[in-house]
């Protein structure tokens, strides 16, 4: 298809880092005001977009089964569903390395949570065909492309078991180049890189830049729980 056939409508779309209810701010959470969570300022910037998407990387769970790994087992009580509710998210990300942090329990918890709140959520599945699979947003005739992924740690699904979606050389380019066929835009999510260090490795450069040329506008990574740099490729 032609992507850029027609007249251009303008759209705000925001996407943020990694989201994650602590001990430290439940209380806000099961408040649901996201004026307080958020501050007036950014409150007022973030609900006055378009389309809100940011990675929420916990399980939603009441029951603790943390799987054996290193680095915390995150864990947030459902009851912080109300303020995920409150942040009004068009779509969720759930490709992390924490999402199956209390098993598979966790994770279908989590699913059934987002999807009795009617929100949208991607990067997840009961097998690796379902984890990889696009969402796409419409409005004004224009398909938005989103594909999530996670480099490969402690949650990632397979043929037969439930987790996230991975990123894989031999298939996350072919997914994105099938998708670039079907849209108008493409952004990749892609959950990687080095913690508390703004910049990306050559290594993960190379992987960012593959997916501009396999026909994705935009790659955004996650992670690093810093403020991280910007390439114009």
């Amino acid at each position: 298809m032609d992507k850029f056939a027609g007249k251009e409508e303008i759209m705000n779309l925001l996407i943020s880092g990694d989201c994650v209810p602590t001990v430290s701010n439940f209380r806000f959470f099961n408040a649901g005001d996201s004026k307080f969570l958020l501050g007036e300022e950014l409150n007022e910037i973030w609900q006055s977009a378009d389309f809100r998407i940011f990675n929420l990387e916990t399980p939603l769970t009441d029951e603790k089964s943390p799987i054996f790994k290193c680095g915390p087992n995150l864990l947030a009580p459902t009851s912080t569903i109300i303020g995920i509710k409150a942040l009004k998210p068009t779509l969720i990300s759930l490709a992390n390395n924490h999402i199956m942090d209390q098993n598979v329990q966790g994770l279908f918890k989590t699913e059934e949570l987002l999807s009795n709140s009617n929100i949208p959520y991607i990067g997840v599945g009961k097998n690796l065909f379902e984890a990889s699979k696009p969402y796409i947003i419409e409005q004004e005739k224009k398909r938005i492309g989103i594909y999530s992924c996670t480099e490969h740690e402690f949650s990632i699904a397979t043929d037969k078991q439930a987790g996230a979606n991975p990123f894989d050389p031999l298939e996350s380019f072919d997914h994105i180049s099938e998708l670039s066929e079907k849209v108008n835009y493409l952004i990749v999510l892609y959950h990687g890189g080095k913690e508390h260090y703004r910049y990306p490795s050559p290594q993960l450069q190379r992987v960012c830049r593959k997916f501009i040329e396999k026909g994705a506008d935009l790659v955004v990574c996650q992670h690093s729980h810093c403020i991280g740099c910007e390439e114009d490729y």
